[in-house]
């Protein structure tokens, strides 16, 4: 073993010939491990969010979603549309396009999002165990000249509809490429009708069951003036076939005229967010450690004062002044790197006790959140970088009085 590593070994558990000195030695990796310990559980409780929003992704969420990178619509004949439906392992290919519309019903209105999908829409987003009633297949969108419509189950609430609600819901959009006629606004907008298909739909996302209603294709494109085209293709692909990998392949096939993002691509906005409020977090819990870490500068301070004889004694056998400096600053990293270990073995313990036993619930009324205690995910990858944090932190504070003091 170096002995400079031994020196500053024995150093950390010997007697001092001030008791004060093991106490405050005792406090500084306190510190530490009380910050360590925040840090793994604080990241863990936002891993466990991000889990959970990715746990909530349903079938309404495509595996794969193909838009325009410029534009918002395409001819549903264009050949690239065409060479996806042709693809092997693409068991649905649905065309969609949505648009906002307002609907008015018995004086209630509201603006939502109309979802126009081709007749496989039930292949694709397998809705029968989101539909109340549920059932085994896809509701009939359209039949000859009567359109159907599947609202949100909020949305419904919201405008007072049943199931099989009556009278048909208005629909208006506004004519594209028209201004408004102050004298006759209503001549403004395209106006249709949407029966009670006999179900409502329930995501458990408000996204969705507040904003959306899902209607044919047909329906749509005649609603916004789009007819013959589409904002964009879902996909769902084969059983065993790697999402990933098939992503790849699709965006080479289509090149640089369309976007092919996946589940987590298509939430980015929500996933962006929990990345930053999970840094910023990380950040002011390095600060909280940084002053935390300040402990041990007094800690070593009061012991290399209390080691005076032994830094003589060390110089005098022939030890450098940098050598001198290293054993104290191994001291300092020392009493951090303790502090952390224990820190870090207790926050995982308590993330497993969370995950196992909910010991700190999300709040009082029982069913009022999607789970009833925070969830939490230990990431190896965020302990390492926790570990690393606290030694370069650790470094960087005793860094400066150890060099000054020894120096003097």
């Amino acid at each position: 073993m170096n002995y400079r590593v031994f020196i500053a070994w024995r150093y950390l558990f010997s007697k001092k010939s001030h008791h004060a000195i093991n106490i405050i030695s005792a406090i500084s990796a306190c510190g530490v491990a009380i910050a360590t310990l925040a840090m793994v559980c604080t990241l863990s409780v936002f891993n466990g969010f991000q889990s959970l929003v990715s746990d909530l992704f349903t079938d309404f969420d495509p595996e794969l979603k193909v838009t325009l990178a410029e534009g918002r619509t395409i001819s549903s004949a264009d050949p690239a549309i065409k060479s996806l439906q042709e693809r092997d392992d693409v068991e649905a290919a649905t065309l969609c396009l949505e648009d906002q519309a307002l609907v008015v019903r018995e004086g209630k209105q509201m603006v939502v999002t109309i979802k126009g999908v081709s007749d496989n829409f039930g292949q694709q987003m397998n809705l029968g165990h989101l539909l109340y009633p549920q059932t085994d297949e896809a509701p009939v969108l359209h039949a000859d000249v009567l359109e159907y419509g599947i609202p949100g189950i909020q949305l419904a609430l919201q405008l007072g509809l049943r199931p099989d609600f009556e009278p048909p819901l208005q629909v208006y959009a506004p004519k594209r490429g028209e201004r408004v006629n102050m004298g006759n606004p209503m001549s403004s907008f395209n106006n249709d009708e949407l029966l009670s298909s006999g179900a409502v739909f329930q995501v458990k996302q408000s996204k969705y069951d507040v904003h959306y209603i899902i209607a044919s294709l047909p329906f749509a494109q005649h609603l916004f003036d789009q007819r013959g085209r589409i904002s964009q293709v879902e996909l769902r692909m084969k059983p065993g076939i790697n999402i990933a990998r098939a992503q790849r392949d699709i965006a080479s096939q289509l090149g640089s005229r369309f976007v092919v993002s996946d589940r987590y691509e298509q939430q980015a906005d929500v996933f962006r967010i929990m990345k930053i409020e999970k840094l910023i977090a990380y950040l002011f819990l390095t600060f909280i450690l940084l002053v935390a870490s300040f402990n041990i500068v007094g800690s070593l301070s009061m012991l290399m004062i209390d080691k005076e004889h032994d830094i003589q004694t060390l110089r005098n056998m022939g030890a450098a002044p940098s050598d001198v400096k290293r054993i104290f600053i191994l001291e300092g990293n020392m009493i951090s790197l303790l502090g952390a270990i224990i820190g870090a073995i207790i926050g995982v313990a308590l993330c497993w006790a969370q995950q196992h036993y909910g010991l700190i619930a999300m709040g009082q009324s029982e069913g009022a959140f999607l789970v009833e205690s925070y969830p939490v995910v230990v990431h190896p990858w965020d302990i390492v970088l926790i570990l690393l944090t606290v030694a370069l932190v650790s470094a960087a504070v005793v860094w400066y009085p150890v060099h000054r003091q020894i120096e003097n």
